[in-house]
């Protein structure tokens, strides 16, 4: 059975003092809960990793990063390597992220290239794919996620599907209150998942864990896990709120004990 993974990217929001109290918050809450194939991940800021690791430590809470720089080391003001990070033995990065393709400029190619840092480092990847609102009202997203696909994958192996993670995230429907239908983001994970059957293998494509980014909130989670090719949420806004965050697991646990009894049920 594919993990079902509830990842907050709080891109730059919080500080430190928000950032110990919000893990001391929903560490506590979720303290006994068995989760089952549950995983929930935080993305905090970068000064506050360190922080995120120590509140979290003993418990199922997961940190990822935000972005890695491209480069391994050297004159790079500002930047954070992958070392850097697996010097924190952080789990997830977070790359290709709409905001970063559009403010900074990121291609497909940046992408791949990130990618295959992270894996050599043993960092699983969390790459975002999606379309625009043009694209889309274009008819363009089959082409575009295809593309985006094809390009940050390009010469990256992949044996079991577990190496990676796929976050679909339609940027029309990011931070604007707009979310994809449950139709709309199934009929996209099922594309997803259909092409990595084709250009990898039935044992990748099966084991893939393919996130929804978009709007995701507490009112519309259940209604997307219960889609067949959706496992999960790239969370951004609602992932803020301790509260929000510990309702979105436990509507995900519910989600992933429903399942369980269907397939029992087979």
């Amino acid at each position: 059975m594919r993990k079902i993974i509830i990842a907050g990217n709080w891109k730059m929001n919080k500080g430190l003092d928000e950032t110990r109290d919000f893990f001391q918050e929903v560490v506590s809450a979720l303290r006994g809960v068995e989760l089952g194939s549950i995983v929930p991940v935080v993305a905090p800021a970068y000064p506050f990793l360190a922080e995120a690791l120590r509140e979290s430590f003993g418990s199922d809470i997961l940190v990822s990063a935000q972005e890695v720089s491209l480069n391994s080391d050297g004159a790079y003001t500002g930047e954070v390597s992958a070392a850097m990070l697996k010097s924190l033995n952080l789990p997830y990065c977070i790359i290709g992220h709409s905001e970063r393709r559009q403010y900074h400029n990121e291609s497909d190619a940046n992408v791949q290239h990130k990618l295959l840092k992270l894996l050599a480092h043993g960092i699983t990847p969390i790459v975002c794919i999606g379309e625009t609102l043009a694209q889309r009202d274009a008819n363009q997203t089959e082409a575009v996620v295809l593309a985006q696909l094809k390009g940050c994958l390009q010469d990256v192996p992949l044996k079991t599907g577990t190496e990676i993670i796929i976050a679909y995230e339609p940027v029309w429907a990011i931070g604007t209150g707009r979310t994809a239908t449950p139709e709309q983001a199934q009929e996209v994970h099922a594309l997803i998942r259909s092409w990595m059957m084709e250009n990898y293998s039935g044992v990748v494509a099966t084991n893939l864990s393919i996130l929804y980014g978009g709007s995701v909130k507490p009112d519309n989670l259940a209604l997307l896990l219960a889609c067949e090719d959706i496992d999960g949420g790239l969370i951004g806004g609602a992932s803020l709120k301790a509260e929000d965050f510990i309702e979105m697991v436990k509507i995900a646990r519910e989600a992933d004990l429903l399942i369980g009894l269907c397939q029992s049920g087979d």
